[in-house]
């Protein structure tokens, strides 16, 4: 993770400085002893992580961050408590430490960046999976759109899986688990060791096996628990 240490103050910058270095998790690319420096150097170069101060001569830290349209996450290092409150309002703004700045209190610092970048991969990736309706498959050389909620079931066939669709039928160079990965869990579930089904395109449930068309699917002992939660029983 790239970051700069923005402070006017050249020991708080150094005592920064070797706290990332031990984490071992931030690199500083560059210091600088006043907002507007750093200001030159976010208009043609970008970074990660901010550690800003707030009180500094003529431009503030809250006064910097106003002036960035896309701010990086920011880590506010200050010695006076009493802007937390403030320091907060900015959406940017990961933790407000107050020197001195211990390695403990840093440590968690970087720990609560790092839950929050988690937070954000989850997400995007949940928002990409809602957002996604069609994946492509390569069949005789070309590239096939089929639709997600179109698919039946998915069955693997020793290097090849079988892609049971609304309108055909499609053989494609592939393993179970690759698509499984590419397609919505909250709309699929793999309940045999060779086939993923659309839970949406049930007709009925009978001992171990499912009905779906006219394909009757096998339901494996470990997954008919998991298929039985997503049915909206009476």
């Amino acid at each position: 993770m790239n970051s700069i240490i923005i402070d006017d103050d050249s020991t708080a910058r150094l005592i920064i400085n070797q706290l990332c270095k031990l984490s071992k998790q931030v690199v500083v690319k560059e210091e600088f002893g006043s907002a507007i420096d750093a200001i030159k150097y976010l208009n043609s170069n970008t970074v990660d992580l901010i550690f800003l101060d707030i009180h500094m001569p003529t431009f503030s830290g809250f006064d910097f961050i106003q002036t960035l349209k896309s701010p990086p996450k920011i880590i506010l290092t200050t010695s006076d408590k009493n802007f937390a409150l403030q320091a907060f309002e900015y959406e940017c703004v990961v933790d407000y430490l107050v020197k001195p700045i211990t390695k403990e209190r840093f440590d968690k610092s970087l720990h609560k960046l790092s839950h929050l970048e988690d937070v954000k991969v989850s997400s995007n990736e949940e928002v990409l999976n809602k957002n996604t309706k069609f994946i492509y498959v390569s069949v005789d050389r070309r590239l096939v759109r089929i639709n997600i909620p179109e698919i039946y079931f998915v069955e693997a066939k020793g290097d090849y899986i079988s892609i049971k669709t609304e309108k055909k039928n499609y053989i494609v160079h592939s393993t179970l688990k690759k698509i499984e990965d590419k397609l919505p869990s909250s709309l699929f579930l793999r309940i045999h060791r060779s086939f993923i089904i659309n839970t949406s395109q049930i007709i009925d449930i009978e001992d171990n096996s499912v009905l779906i068309k006219k394909s009757v699917i096998p339901i494996s002992r470990s997954n008919k628990s998991e298929l039985m939660k997503r049915l909206n029983l009476l």
